[in-house]
């Protein structure tokens, strides 16, 4: 509802954010779990990095965004139901 009242308004409140994920249980149903989620929201990322670290045997991946804070919380609220992963998410402080 807010996201169409601001479309109404002409004004568009996205922010650009990171989502960092620290994946530490990297079964392959959890791999796909977060594949099919970025799928989902893949209108509103910029771009990914992920990071395997053999040492500690999790895998870290960054994701930007550009989109409102509640379609970045969505996201960020999907990926962090999903067991053995935790995920965070660091806002720009302008709006765009």
């Amino acid at each position: 509802m807010l996201e169409e009242l601001i479309l109404i308004s002409g004004k568009c409140m996205d922010r650009i954010a990171i989502v960092s994920i620290i994946v530490e249980q990297s079964s392959t149903d959890t791999i796909q779990k977060i594949n099919d989620i970025l799928h989902e929201f893949h209108d509103i990322i910029l771009g990914r990095m992920g990071l395997p670290d053999k040492v500690h045997s999790v895998n870290i991946i960054s994701v930007a965004v550009c989109a409102t804070e509640s379609k970045i919380n969505a996201l960020t609220g999907k990926l962090g139901r999903v067991e053995g992963i935790s995920a965070k998410t660091l806002y720009s402080k302008n709006t765009y």
